[in-house]
């Protein structure tokens, strides 16, 4: 699918409501969550987050959190937005709402209140999980929303960086933001079962369009 950003127009659309397995862009919604959480004072980038065994336990894309290890928001959120870190993901969850779990119902109530009828998140991370779904249009949803939070293209908009004092360095998934004219964001995704997936955004003068391929 293919919409306008600001009035949200769909230009082009095949198959957009069918449900996929959406890997990492899953994540959208969790990065959602955490900048609601952050513009509303319920947590601050500065916070300093204790790592849990079950955090550090996640496989697939990650920064290899420690059970204990102590890192801000900040980094955390910016190893999830250009790295996809399933631990940091929920880390993120566990300090937001206090359990995973209370994490996925709160990406589920915001999923219903954006419309997004053809979805249903089991987890936080987008990792392959039965009766985990969204569609294409979902997607834009959510893309959508996250957009009106002008602080994410901070962290969408970063080819290269580093987390843990210049220890561990961080290279952006989406290759779009160094190589195509105005891109600046959004978030990748792979499993076996959901294929390549991608949510893209750019900006050029006054026009901002939001892509979404999936599988």
């Amino acid at each position: 699918i293919l919409i306008e950003s600001e009035t949200g127009e769909i230009l082009y659309e095949k198959d957009a409501y069918a449900h996929r397995a959406p890997a990492s862009v899953t994540k959208i919604m969790s990065i959602l969550l955490v900048v609601e959480a952050v513009d509303e004072g319920r947590i601050s980038l500065g916070d300093v987050v204790t790592v849990s065994e079950y955090a550090s336990s996640m496989g697939g894309s990650q920064i290899f959190l420690e059970p204990g290890e102590k890192m801000s928001v900040e980094d955390l959120l910016k190893s999830l937005v250009v790295v996809s870190a399933n631990d940091a993901a929920v880390a993120l969850a566990e300090h937001v709402y206090g359990s995973s779990s209370g994490f996925i119902d709160a990406m589920n109530e915001k999923a219903k209140a954006l419309g997004m009828e053809n979805t249903c998140f089991k987890n936080t991370t987008g990792l392959d999980e039965d009766g985990h779904f969204s569609s294409a249009y979902d997607v834009a949803l959510m893309t959508r929303e996250l957009l009106k939070h002008e602080m994410i293209f901070k962290y969408t908009s970063i080819w290269m960086d580093t987390i843990r004092d210049g220890a561990f360095g961080l290279s952006n998934t989406n290759r779009l933001v160094r190589f195509y004219d105005g891109a600046n964001g959004l978030k990748t995704g792979f499993t076996s079962s959901a294929g390549y997936c991608l949510t893209a955004t750019a900006k050029r003068d006054d026009m901002r369009l939001i892509t979404v391929v999936m599988n």
